[in-house]
């Protein structure tokens, strides 16, 4: 009997992008990218491919886990996590630090190792691979100026004990499409008498795309499919309702059936992907030694049969509510950088937020790669989650006494000084609530010469307001955001204007990462010792 279970998607929804995969007998495991967000790299796992619980995060403050606040776009991005003789092995790039490193963990819920470095392999998006024999190689897409496009997959053979490469770096391949924008994300599989060259092309936005090669040898020249890509949308215009599908990995089920994970894009209302790029999964045949994507349809769908082989197994949802009763913030709470400084703690079934010195957005400017901001006293006073449904309303309860140029609030904020800030102030002496909306024009990359950004910040309207405590909410139907505020929340009034979200996702963002929902203090260029205290803080989301 056919199961009436289905896979729904995204699997894993809101901001958890370049999703990577691995089975471990019948227990499946995935890890996302998190950017400037830390804890980094969470961590999910699974029995049935449609219920995915997050079990912790791989890079951890305690473990050496340095990022910085920065744009959000940059820090640690496209991992692969893998399985070998009883130990996990992820490998990944952090941006904010020394570049390419691996972790290890007998337990994928951690503890994970502090990060190895790889000092000898210059490319981004490195790949674990392990072969039949037990060899072991690093996959990686690096420069190549014989290509039309300066980029090729090169394999080196790696000493996986001593962290170091064993072997001569040799080209493998060039890309599917002649001079393809950004051949990135490899992985590499040996399945039957095939070694298969999995990648992604046309960058990670709307011309994303699924590409694949195959070699009878490990480090032989890879043959690209004819039928490529096996998977994209950007053939489905820009306002097809899901979009930016790419960057995909492999795994196969105990019985021996297969599927593709990969990120993707919810649109919101046109072109704006308030969810940033998440992780979606869909079903995989073979044909004539090639994959088949999405079988009968070949793009991905909002669901699939469940798999009648594996055991449905429920998870518990990611808490609603944080009433601050734990010592340690929980797993979907999150800083933005790194958090050296003394600025947060739990006391009293509240969270406390100082008010640092830095404000939570100021101008941005271009960032060197090669040299990586390793300071530690310029965090930024911020916990939040992920926006995870299309529709949602966001609560907090706030006791906070400012002075001078202190404020702190709810946040609803994206990339690159994009926000609105429903905060707490002083305005010719009285205590105001004030909406303000922060907006920014970019021109050019930030990690390329000449990258040039102005943001704008209105205030939108302000009311004064009681000393003591208030209660905010905002409520997102779509794009469509309505602030409220009372001192309880039984006598909440809205404030006259309204926020448009599309503004603070602009298409031109384009998915990167997600919008963050988030509590803040700031004392805006002063220090502080004041702080605020947050007793509650709710997310009810529907889609």
């Amino acid at each position: 009997m056919r199961s009436e279970h289905k896979i729904h998607n995204p699997i894993i929804p809101g901001f958890y992008p370049d999703p990577s995969i691995c089975r471990v007998g019948k227990d499946f495991y995935l890890v996302c990218s998190s950017f400037e967000l830390c804890p980094g790299l969470p961590v999910f796992h699974s029995r049935d491919l449609a219920n995915w619980e997050q079990i912790g995060h791989a890079l951890t403050k305690d473990k050496g886990f340095h990022v910085t606040a920065n744009m959000g776009t940059g820090g640690v991005m496209a991992p692969t996590i893998r399985y070998h003789e009883g130990t996990f092995y992820i490998v990944n790039c952090n941006f904010a630090d020394k570049g390419n490193f691996y972790i290890t963990a007998e337990n994928p819920a951690g503890p994970w190792s502090e990060p190895h470095w790889i000092t000898d392999i210059p490319d981004i998006d490195c790949s674990l691979f392990f072969d039949h024999d037990g060899k072991c190689y690093l996959v990686s897409p690096g420069d190549d100026p014989t290509e039309d496009n300066h980029r090729a997959f090169f394999l080196t053979p790696y000493d996986i004990v001593n962290g170091k490469a064993c072997g001569e770096r040799k080209k493998i391949w060039n890309s599917a499409l002649r001079g393809a924008w950004a051949p990135e994300a490899p992985h590499i599989y040996h399945i039957g008498d095939y070694y298969y060259l999995l990648i992604a092309e046309g960058g990670t936005e709307h011309f994303h795309s699924v590409m694949v090669a195959r070699s009878e040898t490990v480090d032989g020249w890879y043959e690209g499919y004819r039928g490529n890509p096996i998977m994209t949308h950007r053939h489905l215009g820009l306002y097809y309702p899901i979009d930016n599908i790419g960057h995909a990995d492999f795994v196969d089920t105990p019985d021996g059936k297969w599927y593709a994970v990969m990120l993707g894009s919810r649109i919101i209302d046109g072109q704006h992907k308030n969810f940033g790029r998440e992780t979606w999964l869909c079903p995989m045949i073979w044909e004539r030694g090639w994959p088949v994507l999405s079988p009968g349809t070949g793009k991905m769908e909002w669901e699939y049969p469940a798999d009648d082989a594996l055991p449905w197994v429920p998870c518990p949802p990611e808490p609603e509510r944080d009433d601050f009763d734990a010592p340690q913030p929980g797993m979907h709470l999150v800083f933005w950088g790194t958090p050296y400084q003394d600025f947060w703690k739990i006391e009293d079934s509240c969270l406390k937020l100082k008010c640092l010195k830095r404000p939570l957005a100021r101008p941005l400017k271009g960032f060197d790669v090669a040299h990586p901001d390793q300071s530690r006293d310029d965090c930024i006073s911020f916990l939040g989650r992920r926006q995870r449904t299309t529709d949602f309303t966001v609560t907090l309860s706030m006791d906070f006494n400012p002075g001078n140029q202190e404020t702190a609030g709810l946040v609803i904020m994206q990339a690159a000084n994009h926000q609105y800030r429903f905060e707490k102030c002083l305005s010719e002496g009285n205590s105001v609530l004030r909406l303000v909306c922060l907006t920014t024009k970019q021109k050019g990359l930030p990690f390329l010469p000449g990258y040039e950004a102005e943001t704008t910040e209105t205030v939108l309207e302000e009311q004064k307001v009681p000393d003591g405590t208030l209660v905010l909410r905002m409520e997102a139907r779509r794009q469509d955001y309505t602030f409220l505020w009372g001192t309880d929340e039984e006598h909440l009034q809205p404030m006259q204007v309204k926020g448009d979200g599309a503004v603070i996702n602009p298409e031109e963002i384009g998915g990167m990462i997600g919008t963050m929902i988030g509590l803040f203090a700031s004392g805006n260029g002063t220090d502080s010792d004041n702080e605020a205290s947050f007793d509650y803080f709710e997310l009810l989301g529907s889609e």
